[in-house]
Formats: C-alpha cells, structure tokens, sequence
C-alpha cells in the first residue's frame, strides 16, 4: 500500500501542475520587471501549497484508498498469516526451554534471537488480522508447552513438531538438548520458508506490500539460520545423527 506521504507528494504535486502559474502547461510569459524592485529570490513553499479544500479533499481522498485497501486481501493471505503465528509460537516454545535444559550459551543466544524477531513478527501478524476484522490467533507459551486460542492450523503447517517430538525435547538435556533442538529448528525453519513459497505461488497472493516484505524477511531470516544451524550442528557432531 503506498504511504500517506508518496500519496499526498504525488497528487499534490500534479494539482499544482495543473493550477494556473504552476509548471504544467505552456509557461506564462514574463512579466516586466519593477525597476524600483530588487531581484527576487526563489518562490517560497507558500507559492505552490494547495488551499486548505484541495488539501482536505486530497486527505480524504487518501483515506478513503486506505481504507479500501484494508479489505482487498487474498484468501491464501490470510492463511498464511494465521498460520505462521501459529507456526512462530511453536518456535518459542522450542526456544523457551533451553536454559532450563541446559542448552549451550551458544544456543540460548541462537534462541534469544529467534524469540525476539519471532515474537515481534506474530505481533504484527495479529495485528494485520485484527485491523481487517479477522479472526486473530492467541498464543500463550509456558514452560515448553503452548496453547492457542481461536483459528489454529498447526499441524497443517509444514515443519512443525508433533507433540511426540516437543515431548522428547522438552526432556533432553546438555549437548542432547543442544542437537536434537538444531535438528527440529532446521526442520522448523525449512517448513516456514515453504510456507513463503507456497504463498508466492499462489495466484493473486502477497499483493499487499506489506505481506510481500514480511513474507520476503521470513525467508532470508530463516534461509540463513539454517546454514548457521547445519554448520553448528555439524560441528556439534550431530548432522547424522
């Protein structure tokens, strides 16, 4: 969507291309100079600005392609916002664990990254969908163990743990715990970069600027964690494991 700033520069500067003395058209001919008058300096801002009702009327203009575009989203859009939030809130609870499990100062700084990026983007998910009117998923995150409140597709989301694989990581320890969370978190990172192609494949998706950003985020953020993880966990002994 473009911004309120781009907008109002655009159009206002076009009206003032077709006002009477602006620089459209053909040039007015010059007047006579006033021999009693110093040479002028350059026109100020005040000898272009637009009335107040032209200014008014351009604002409500503005806000009327707004709001319009508020409610023009795809359905796929949509899925994919609900269910990344869901698919993110997973990430926490993975993360949320390793300190209590011994993890690696290593890894608990990967998990302090992924926590902080991750819990901002569901925030402003959430807020995406509430701004439409739509149903808003709400997570709750504790001890390992999450909860959702309203639409929640995560066992469709490609990547995601089963509850068998969030139990076996909640129980392991150390340099286990170390491992066994680099391989789930690559296998959850990859299904989320899945989920951006998937949406950019899809006809009449990610039109909105603002998902196609978030979207493109997701995937570098979460491509290059991948190679950092591989590499760790290569090092780490565990890529075969």
């Amino acid at each position: 969507m473009i911004s309120r700033t781009l907008f109002l520069t655009a159009v206002l500067g076009a009206a003032i291309q077709s006002c009477p003395g602006g620089s459209g058209g053909a040039p007015a001919p010059p007047a006579e100079p006033d021999a009693a008058e110093t040479p002028s300096a350059e026109p100020g801002p005040e000898a272009t600005r637009p009335d107040a009702a032209t200014a008014a009327r351009l604002e409500a203009i503005y806000r009327a392609r707004a709001d319009s575009a508020l409610m023009h989203f795809h359905d796929a859009d949509v899925h994919f916002m609900t269910g990344m939030i869901n698919h993110h809130a997973q990430a926490l609870a993975m993360c949320g664990i390793a300190p209590d499990n011994g993890a690696s100062e290593t890894i608990q700084t990967l998990c302090a990254r992924i926590i902080n990026a991750q819990r901002d983007e569901i925030n402003i998910m959430q807020i995406w969908l509430r701004d439409r009117g739509l149903e808003v998923p709400e997570i709750h995150v504790e001890a390992g163990h999450l909860t959702i409140h309203g639409p929640a597709h995560s066992m469709h989301m490609p990547g995601m743990l089963t509850d068998e694989e969030m139990e076996e990581l909640r129980q392991a320890r150390g340099g286990d715990y170390d491992r066994l969370f680099l391989r789930y978190m690559i296998k959850h990172h990859k299904g989320a970069v899945t989920m951006v192609l998937e949406l950019f494949a899809t006809d009449g998706a990610a039109q909105d600027d603002f998902i196609f950003k978030l979207a493109s985020d997701i995937q570098a953020d979460q491509g290059s964690e991948i190679d950092r993880m591989e590499q760790m966990l290569e090092a780490l002994g565990g890529a075969n494991q």
